[in-house]
């Protein structure tokens, strides 16, 4: 154990430790005494002096030394001794046995050992060392802590500390901390790793030096463990920019378990909307705790290593023992219960595996304990059967456990005995006896909650009653005795199996039978088969007439997906005379379309059909639909969705798969991606569309029975089998020809793609010649065959073969293995969505702005963090709000008034101090065109634009925009202006004084600029309309506010003081003349020769004395207004108000602060809207 720093001091001449290893810094040694064969006198006598010793007192019989040479202090790491002259030491670790000394030592090697060497000072060493060790002892307590209750004093003070150093709101929950170091180059810094539900953080305060690091969850594009010069084993952690590297775990193998977890959760729950209802440990990421995220990771691991229902939730996982009969012994495994089941793996993989749906147990008892059989149970079936399970801990309980479960289930779904037998079922393979009368297992059905005569005639008339391929049997090539002797000798194995290993979804699963499945399941006994090892026959022996419901409701239903269907029909299996009537395809309609009427969320996507076609062939049609429901829903998770994530995640575990198995055609091709193309359509159609059919149908064989882990390792066989051709080709696009069973017929009339031609074909050929000798019905006519008769003929493979070599040479990945490549290849898929998303808005943006193209990716950035950080820590908001992957690109991520004004503070060039929220506001409703309080990234960076690079009448334009409807509104909180009485006379004369002395009189300069502004306003699209009084004094309001601070602020006050007097005097002549206008036309008088015109009444004599300028009264009515061109071409008459809004502004250092304080600002004003709601509260 390793134990607190603590000086020890011993003589030189009391030898009592022995080296038992070393190295240049680490000495393992062995007390006197202990372990010795004979022992001398010394040996002995310490060896009685501690066997006499109080137990309190006795001294660890191992212990490590740490040794720094030219140190002034050395430092043991267990206890101390005199070495090299040294007195002092640090006793820090010691060990009751040699295993558990020497896994400190290891530890030690493995983590420190080669870190140490980049310390320069000596001392240094010793104190790092220290350092690190007491972390391990706090760890290693708060570890034990954590097993005894729920939230340990030491969880508590870490999670002060967390809150102290990183300052987050509330909502940011910590989940747990670990000890390790965080590689800066090649210096280590020693600190604390706090996972909290959306970020990962680093603390280090080391030799006066703070270090903090914070890194969002969802900006991590590769979480992965990989090892370096100095350490063996680190995790990595990769985002935009950077690699950062962490090690020194206690245990690492936990802290990347906790990590891959939490990057899976977040990422989901915030980029993978399609999933995030079907998964409800997503929903509350605030009681997501470190014991929560271990039972997710078992309980996924649970479900697919099984292949059971998302929903399946798991109770328990025990250590046992189950009787074999077929072994004639019992083997050692773990037993698993779920709501609605219970299964056994045993621990050797492959050895055997039994799955009981609680619908099929019938009792489950405890037997009498005995030596030979301690704590044992018994769980009968309704098949006669029993399984014997024993070295049950907590047997009492577990059995209580699964008693009220089995309970609830029967509860729900009582079970009835159909003794009818169908014809199809009369086989004596599916044959069993019930503990009440005869039937047959496929004609159970669970009763509802109407009578069994209602049940009966719910089923509609218009299901196909048999499977297709019954109907449409055709004779092949071979003779019917020769066909039939190979037919029945499968049939015969399959029987003798059967009698020995079950015949019922509750059969043991064991390598014998994974071997019957690899040679080809019989015809007669396949769609049965695909129903047990998918478990579909439990699904559809609990829902009775739930799928002839689906067809009536969804029948005759017209909508985007079923035009879709229609559009497919006829391209599933056109060869097979199947489809070619109305029979099968009117079968093929109705199971898909009720398919996508009872999920919509995946509706329909291409290659459903050609799936569904084939499960037409050998199962029922409602059976069909009950194989489609657990291939889409279970077996191949997210994979037929808007964005078929799930098949894009094992696409790229196929590409380190190939990495791992084919080296050598991995080094040759520059992007395993490509790929994909070519190999996509192998998993989403189980290689049905990329085989013959005969040959094809054996591939679904092993995957109804193996799952996904078939069709990665059949995969890989089939590159292998073309590896020779791959790696002979010049580039990718050859490759991809040699795998692409299409790209020959492109290449018609191309003399110069020839060569490619020609190795293409051989791919072509290979695919298309994997041929099922054992097949009773005739090769179905491949469509796409090109070749000449000519031609060679090229070798046949047969498809048993192949399907064996998958197994022997590439059928080493486990299910744990496949689930773990998956964890980490989902975060580089959705982060590649991420990244396309970003590069597709980008690319519609740029050509419409004059930022600059690497400024638009940082404002991308901050504008997704605001929303991703409203996400992290407020209240659900309306789903249009959300992250939604199925709308447009520039859609996908929009913000709200709140998150605007947090953006428009951090980046806007027009800072106005308290006003800048208030402009915030006005800018947003001047943006959300559509009033649904959103924006997009476009309007977002439309408006910087213009801030930052538009001409000044574009920014005066702007600005005028934001001072008017809708920006300006009549609830607007800062637009009651404090004048409400009518604005002074401006009929002062319009000439100024400079600082200089000189006049400068602006009457024709303005006068000329109306004018030529008037003859302009005829070329625009649309007049803006002119501004109120109320309107024009938040305008100067703005103008005032964005001054302040400015270098030249003097100047410009000064400067606006004299276009606004120039503006109030053009609103009060406009006003005038409006009301002389309209005094005109109601008087009947006519002045056409004499009405000046507004220009020319705003620049009349001067000279006149005031009561000359009473022309028009005060008093008469009339509405002051001024339109954009006199404010333009005011503000035009003074350099200094031009130069600020010409002059040059830089975005960079905006967009550096911006990143720096994103997070301070959100989280400030988090935490001052908790504390006014607390002081709400406590009112």
């Amino acid at each position: 154990m390793w134990l607190k720093p603590e000086e020890v001091l011993l003589k030189n001449a009391l030898k009592l430790w022995v080296t038992q290893k070393s190295s240049c810094y680490f000495i393992l040694q062995r007390r006197r005494g202990h372990g010795e064969g004979g022992g001398r006198l010394t040996g002995r006598l310490v060896g009685a002096l501690d066997a006499v010793l109080d137990s309190n007192a006795r001294v660890a019989p191992f212990r490590i030394l740490l040794q720094v040479p030219g140190s002034q202090v050395y430092s043991p790491i267990a206890c101390g001794e005199l070495l090299n002259g040294s007195d002092v030491y640090w006793a820090i670790a010691t060990g009751a046995t040699l295993e558990e000394i020497n896994q400190h030592w290891d530890w030690l090697e493995q983590n420190l050992l080669h870190t140490l060497s980049v310390f320069d000072n000596k001392d240094d060493i010793a104190s790092f060392v220290k350092g690190k060790v007491k972390a391990l002892i706090a760890e290693e307590t708060s570890s034990r802590l954590a097993e005894q209750e729920e939230e340990p004093e030491k969880f508590r003070e870490a999670l002060v500390k967390f809150e102290a150093r990183f300052n987050f709101p509330e909502a940011e929950k910590l989940v747990t901390y670990y000890s390790c170091c965080c590689w800066k180059g090649r210096v280590p810094r020693q600190g604390w790793l706090y996972l909290s539900i959306n970020h990962l953080c680093f603390y280090s305060f080391f030799l006066g030096k703070e270090l903090k690091l914070v890194v969002p969850w969802v900006d991590i594009q590769k979480l992965e463990r990989t090892s370096n010069v100095f350490l063996t084993d680190t995790i990595r952690i990769t985002t935009q920019n950077k690699e950062r590297d962490f090690s020194m775990f206690l245990n690492l193998d936990e802290v990347f378990k906790v990590m891959e977890q939490l990057a899976d959760v977040t990422l989901r729950r915030l980029l993978d909307n399609e999933v995030f209802d079907l998964d409800p440990d997503l929903q509350e990421p605030s009681q997501i705790t470190k014991r929560d995220l271990e039972a997710r990771a078992q309980n996924e691991f649970f479900r697919a290593f099984f292949r059971l229902p998302r929903k399946e939730k798991l109770h328990a996982v025990v250590d046992c023992s189950l009787w074999t009969p077929f072994s004639r012994c019992h083997t050692v495994g773990r037993m698993f219960a779920s709501d609605s089941y219970i299964c056994f793996a045993s621990r050797e993989d492959g050895c055997c595996k039994i799955i009981l749906p609680l619908r099929e147990v019938v009792s489950i008892e405890k037997m009498e304990d005995t030596s030979l059989l301690p704590h044992p149970i018994i769980i009968s079936i309704r098949s006669k059967v029993a399984f014997q399970f024993i070295e049950l801990r907590d047997r009492d309980s577990l059995v209580e456990a699964l008693l009220a479960r089995l309970k609830q289930v029967h509860a729900n779904h009582p079970v009835r005995y159909d003794t009818s037998v169908d014809d199809d079922m009369a086989s004596p393979v599916f044959h069993s006896t019930s503990m009440c009368s005869d039937h047959r297992f496929g004609d159970l059905e669970m009763v509802s909650s109407q009578n069994s005569e209602e049940s009966e005639k719910e089923k509609s008339p218009l299901l196909h009653p048999d499977a297709l391929v019954t109907a449409f049997q055709q004779s092949g090539s071979q003779s019917p005795d020769s066909r039939m002797s190979r037919e029945q000798i499968k049939i015969s194995l399959w029987n003798d199996h059967f009698v020995e290993y079950g015949r019922t979804v509750c059969m043991f699963r064991t390598e014998k039978i994974r071997k019957l499945v690899a040679m080809g399941i019989p015809e007669s006994l396949r769609g049965k088969l695909w129903l047990l090892f998918s478990d579909a026959v439990t699904d559809l022996a609990s829902h009775p007439g739930y799928y002839g419901n689906l067809v009536e409701e969804s029948l005759g239903k017209c909508c985007l997906v079923t035009e879709e269907i229609e559009r497919d029909l006829h391209r599933s299996l056109p060869e097979h005379p199947a489809f070619q009537n109305e029979t099968g395809i009117a079968a093929l309609r109705r199971v898909l379309t009720a398919y996508a009427h009872r999920n919509p969320k995946i509706g329909y996507c291409q290659s459903m059909n050609i799936l569904t076609s084939v499960l037409l062939l050998y199962a029922k049609e409602e059976e069909a639909f009950w194989l489609l429901v657990a291939v889409c829903e279970r077996m191949l998770p997210d994979y037929f969705n808007h964005r078929v994530i799930g098949a894009q995640v094992d696409q790229s575990v196929f590409e380190e798969l190939i990495k791992g198995h084919l080296p050598e055609l991995a080094e040759h091709m520059n992007d395993l991606s490509a790929l994909a193309s070519v190999s996509l359509s192998w998993f989403l159609t189980l290689f049905l569309s990329i085989m013959p059919l005969e040959s094809a149908v054996n591939v679904v064989d092993c995957f109804f029975y193996d799952g996904i882990k078939a069709i990665f390792q059949l995969g890989l066989a089939v590159l292998e089998a073309n590896a020779e051709d791959l790696c002979s080709s010049k580039d990718d696009g050859q490759a991809l020809m040699i795998l692409s069973r299409w790209a020959p017929l492109c290449l018609c009339g191309q003399p110069e793609m020839e060569e490619a031609a020609a190795r293409a074909q051989q791919g072509h050929q290979f695919l298309d010649h994997i041929k099922n000798e054992d097949s009773p019905g005739p090769p179905v006519g491949s469509h796409h065959a090109f070749f000449s008769d000519d031609q060679e003929p090229y070798p046949v493979t047969d498809i048993s073969d192949l399907i064996r070599d998958s197994y022997e040479k590439f059928g080493d990945q486990s299910v744990e293995q496949i689930e773990h490549l998956r964890y980490k290849h989902r975060i580089r898929v959705l982060q590649g969505h991420e990244d396309t998303t970003k590069q597709n808005v980008l690319r519609v943006v740029i050509p419409e702005v004059s930022i600059l193209p690497e400024d638009l990716e940082e404002l991308y950035d901050l504008f997704k963090r605001e929303h991703m950080m409203s996400c992290y820590w407020e209240q659900p908001r309306p789903m249009a709000s959300r992250h939604d992957p199925s709308r447009p690109y520039a859609e996908q991520y929009r913000i709200d008034a709140r998150q605007f004004a947090h953006l428009f503070q951090l980046v806007s060039p027009w800072t106005c101090r308290a006003h800048t929220e208030i402009l915030a506001e006005r800018m947003f409703r001047l943006l959300d065109d559509n009033m649904d309080q959103l924006i997009e990234f476009k309007a977002f960076v439309s408006c910087l634009d213009i801030m930052y690079n538009g001409e000044m009448n574009e920014k005066i334009k702007l600005l005028y925009r934001l001072h008017i409807p809708p920006a300006l509104t009549e609830n607007d909180r800062d637009s009651q202006s404090p004048l409400k009485n009518p604005l002074l006379s401006t009929s002062r004369p319009l000439v100024f004084g400079k600082p200089s002395g000189d006049a400068v009189d602006y009457q024709k300069q303005l006068k000329q600029m109306i004018k030529d502004l008037a003859k302009e306003k005829d070329k625009t699209q649309k007049e803006l309309p002119k501004m109120s009084q109320r309107e024009f004094i938040q305008f100067c309001k703005t103008l005032y506010s964005m001054f302040h601070e400015d270098p030249e602020e003097n100047d410009l006050y000064q400067a606006i003081a004299t276009v606004t007097t120039l503006l109030l005097q053009i609103g009060e002549v406009g006003q005038r003349s409006s009301s002389s206008e309209s005094c005109s036309q109601e008087c009947g008088e006519e002045l056409p020769a004499s009405a000046p015109s507004p220009e020319d009444s705003v620049f009349a004599d001067t000279g006149k004395t005031p009561q000359d300028s009473q022309a028009f009264p005060e008093e008469a009515e009339g509405d002051w207004t001024v339109s954009l061109e006199h404010i333009l071409a005011s503000l035009l008459t003074e350099q200094s108000l031009v130069n600020f809004f010409e002059k040059p502004l830089d975005m960079k250092s905006k967009l550096e602060n911006a990143k720096i304080n994103q997070y301070n600002l959100k989280t400030f004003e988090m935490s001052h809207q908790s504390q006014s709601e607390l002081k709400l509260s406590n009112l």
